[in-house]
């Protein structure tokens, strides 16, 4: 089947970046500091941990300049780059050189690989000049991402106590919610969390998940960050109350079923305490303790080191803010000592990320996974502490996962997708992780990788398909879909078929949809390749870049091609060695040959004022565009443009005209207003359309490609009461919301708001009002934050069965008349209303209260546990774990080979 082929094609795709980690280290080095290559000195020499290191600007690499040749290091700015740990470090690894160039040449799809050192510092292939920030800062730590915590430690249920008692008043309740902000930036989706403040009574930071855990994906984990920047202190400090309750959590609920540890962040704890850990720890010690001293005073540092070395913790004392990262990281190492004892070396795949480093650099956000294995000490007089060396991994660009998924072979509203075994999305082409800023600049999501697969297909209501997945389930599952295109305002009712199955050797679960009437069969037609490729030069023609036509990234000479070069070297056997799909440039031939003939009767057509472009679009991902007016006189300058992704064949989906008219019956012209293109007094078309009622033609034309209701609402109403449209609910549980509440203004109709898609009031989760409109009505409220919210919003269809109607309506001492007319064979109506009078304000409240959502629903919903799928590695526990000694060295023996 399809899906079982696609499956097979990323598990092995997925096997050969697994491969690319297992490395066998070490041998000699050069230093080549990333930060300080290629610079001189006043007196034009290198600088010290410089040199020349050769850079050439590589499209494999986003178009970023690399060595590929050579590996570079990266140090933070608060790690010392001549530290001893670091020198010797950087020489041990400096074999993983080889390592990532022979990988490379054996998988050239491979992107970045990279080592990351539990001392600090990070080496990178290809090497790069690394930028700091404007401050000159690089605060980029390795130790902090998601691949190398992931592979550290196993999954752990963490308990955050902070003592808020007046005598952390200051400087010390600055660096507690710095410590607390880092501690939670070492947790991912498979771990569990919960804070507690305390004084002499406990309360939760967020009340909503009083005696549980939750789960610590990214939306939680920044919801926290919220509610602790806002902590308060005062009263007196009684630490035992807090941490029985801390206890009491860990005893009675189930989160992650592995470790277990409380973090409790003080500047001293008196009374005591010994009896709390004999009722709820002792003698199992089942949960470790972590105790942080904040501040310079030393008076109950015994107290507190003695909480942490009777139960299988560790004691830090943080005195600055500096202090605080590489004092935290040191319970990674603690969590770690299970595996390492073990030398158990489990492969771990991430969530889906956004990498700020390469996506920064490469002026480009891209969604990544990544795989990843720990490196241990070998050393015999250092294995009974577990020494961990480091964290080796390479990045895998999702994109190139869902490519392995040809939509053409999906049909025109088919698509693929994977999620993890939480149910959160890695890949979905209506996954939206991001959004606009204040400032109108793309942003991911606080909760980009934490979007459930129930959250997008939200249809599948009962989670049939979402628990079949999690449980790593192989099958099929047919469901009556509402689906929204174009950005959500128009709705087709699809019935689709999802076909399923898990990615083995992954937490991975693979699914594919298929609309029924679409993507069953495949149609082939033959023609001569010389025929093919003759109508295929013609300068109107372009083809689908973002499909695989043929393999571009395997040979380096090849990456510069576009696929129309590619397949245009590969049929006339200038490239033989390129690897093409065989199948799609059949059917790209024929689709090339039979609408040949369009050229020149378009070219010939004497076209009326204002047509400015025809086209036509196939399934092969073909396109044929005449112009008829040049880029400057152009009012539509985006349409089929680079810019214009909704409206070309992308990589998950069929432009938005390609699906609309998919749908519609044959004979019939469809009209259709892209959203980006509501121009200035003019209207633009192109043929296809749903019955969303958008205004097409007006009298007024700064009114056209405006939803109607938001014009007139009362003849919206009418219309609607007539059964001319019909109402539907769709969701989005991906949106934006303001953080301010809104009040509507009198002096405009707030029923006009309410009825239009782009333009609607959207009821949310947060219990915020967010829309263009409101934002537009508002201006002198500037708002600044917007947090992930809930939303429900009205869609209408049209009853194409109605063709005529007319109607009165009576507003107070007026009224309007208006008549209805279709147009026939198309999907436009003509609506003629009489102008001079005015029913904005009877009709203005028709639909504000419809819903309202409050916080109880928000909270409900942040802390239910779904359905997932557990890690299947958990190291806990290890009878031969020793005290962990702090400044514990190794040196190049210390190193494990796989």
């Amino acid at each position: 089947t399809l899906v079982k082929e696609i499956s097979d094609e990323i598990e092995r795709m997925l096997g050969s970046k697994m491969k690319s980690v297992k490395v066998r280290p070490w041998t000699t080095f050069d230093y080549y500091n990333a930060m300080l290559i290629n610079t001189m000195d006043d007196e034009g020499n290198s600088i010290d941990l410089g040199g020349e290191f050769p850079l050439e600007e590589n499209e494999h690499f986003n178009k970023l300049s690399v060595n590929t040749l050579q590996s570079d290091i990266q140090v933070p700015t608060n790690v010392y780059n001549k530290d001893p740990d670091i020198l010797n470090g950087v020489y041990m690894s400096e074999a993983l050189n080889d390592v990532f160039i022979n990988n490379f040449q054996k998988d050239p799809t491979l992107t970045w690989q990279y080592f990351g050192s539990s001392t600090g510092f990070f080496r990178l292939y290809p090497g790069i000049k690394w930028t700091p920030d404007p401050n000159g800062v690089v605060a980029f730590d390795c130790r902090n991402r998601n691949w190398y915590i992931q592979a550290a430690t196993s999954p752990k249920d963490i308990i955050i106590v902070v003592d808020v008692s007046g005598s952390m008043k200051g400087l010390k309740m600055t660096i507690a919610k710095h410590t607390i902000n880092t501690i939670l930036d070492t947790l991912g989706e498979n771990d569990f969390v919960n804070v507690i403040a305390y004084t002499d009574y406990v309360r939760y930071v967020e009340p909503c998940f009083k005696g549980t855990l939750v789960q610590a994906d990214l939306d939680n984990r920044e919801h926290f960050k919220l509610l602790v920047n806002e902590l308060q202190v005062k009263g007196e400090g009684e630490v035992k109350k807090a941490m029985k309750e801390a206890f009491k959590i860990l005893n009675e609920v189930s989160g992650s079923l592995c470790n277990q540890a409380i973090m409790l962040i003080t500047d001293g704890a008196m009374e005591d305490f010994q009896t709390v850990f004999e009722e709820f720890n002792w003698p199992e010690k089942k949960v470790r303790v972590f105790t942080y001293l904040i501040g310079r005073d030393m008076t109950f540092s015994d107290n507190v080191k003695w909480i942490a070395c009777n139960n299988k913790g560790y004691y830090t004392h943080i005195n600055t803010l500096a202090d605080v990262q590489e004092n935290v990281m040191e319970y990674l190492h603690v969590l770690s000592r299970p595996m390492v004892i073990n030398h158990d070396h489990d492969i771990i795949w991430t969530e889906a990320y956004m990498d700020t480093l390469f996506n920064t650099m490469a002026h480009s956000l891209l969604l990544m996974t990544s795989v990843a294995m720990p490196v241990f000490s070998k050393k015999k007089e250092t294995l009974s502490h577990g020494i961990l060396l480091g964290v080796v991994g390479t990045d895998v660009p999702l994109i190139e996962v869902m490519m392995l998924a040809p939509i053409y072979k999906l049909g025109s509203h088919g698509y693929a997708f994977l999620i993890t075994n939480n149910g959160y999305i890695l890949a979905h082409p209506d996954l939206r992780p991001l959004y606009k800023n204040e400032k109108k600049r793309l942003k991911p999501k606080p909760n980009y990788n934490s979007v459930d697969l129930s959250e997008v297909e939200w249809e599948d209501t009962e989670e049939i398909l979402r628990t079949a997945m999690v449980k790593g389930e192989t099958g099929t599952l047919t469901l009556d879909v509402r689906a929204a295109v174009d950005k959500g305002k128009r709705p087709l009712f699809l019935k689709n078929d999802y076909f399923y199955t898990v990615i083995d050797e992954t937490p991975f679960s693979f699914g594919m949809v298929l609309t029924r009437g679409h993507g069953e069969y495949i149609f082939f037609g033959n023609v001569s390749v010389e025929e093919g490729l003759h109508d295929l030069m013609q300068p109107d023609l372009t083809i689908a870049n973002e499909w695989t036509y043929c393999e571009t990234d395997i040979d380096p000479h090849h990456r510069k091609l576009t696929q129309l070069q590619a397949v245009v070297r590969y049929l006339t056997g200038k490239e033989p060695e390129l690897e093409c799909d065989e199948v799609l440039l059949q059917q790209l031939l024929f689709d090339a040959v039979v609408t040949a003939p369009l050229e020149a009767y378009w070219t010939a057509l004497i076209v009326d004022p204002g047509v400015e472009t025809v086209f036509l679009g196939t399934r092969s991902g073909l396109m044929r565009v005449i112009r008829y007016e040049g880029t400057e006189k152009r009012v539509a300058e985006k349409f089929l443009t680079p810019a214009d992704k909704s409206n070309l064949f992308t990589v998950d989906h069929f432009p938005v005209w390609y699906r609309l008219a998919a749908e519609y019956p044959p004979g019939r012209f469809l009209y259709y207003m892209p959203t980006d293109d509501l121009y200035k007094g003019t209207v633009f078309t192109n043929l296809a359309s749903n019955g969303l009622s958008p205004i097409f033609f007006s009298s007024c034309p700064s009114q056209a490609g405006r939803f109607f209701g938001e014009v007139d609402g009362s003849v919206m109403a009418q219309l609607l009461k007539s059964g001319l449209f019909k109402r539907i609910a769709l969701y989005d549980y991906q949106a934006m919301c303001k953080t301010a509440h809104h009040h509507s203004s009198s002096a405009r109709p707030l029923f006009t708001f309410v009825l239009s898609f782009r333009f609607l009031i959207e009821f949310n989760i947060c219990g915020l009002w967010h829309g263009d409109y409101m934002a537009d009505a508002h201006k002198q409220k500037k708002v600044e934050l917007m947090q992930p919210c809930d939303t429900e919003y009205p869609g209408f269809i049209y009853d194409a069965t109605i063709t005529e109607t007319n109607s009165i309506i009576k507003c107070g001492r007026c009224q309007k008349m208006f008549v209805m007319q279709a147009v026939r064979n198309s999907n436009l109506v003509m609506l003629v209303v009489q102008a001079d009078c005015d029913c904005s304000r009877q009709y203005s409240n028709l639909v504000l209260n419809a819903t309202e959502h409050n916080a109880t629903v928000k909270c409900n919903r942040m802390k239910s546990q779904k359905i997932r799928r557990r890690p299947e590695s958990c190291h806990a526990y290890h009878p031969h774990v020793r005290p962990y000694l702090a400044g514990l060295h190794v040196n190049q023996a210390d190193y494990l080979a796989d």
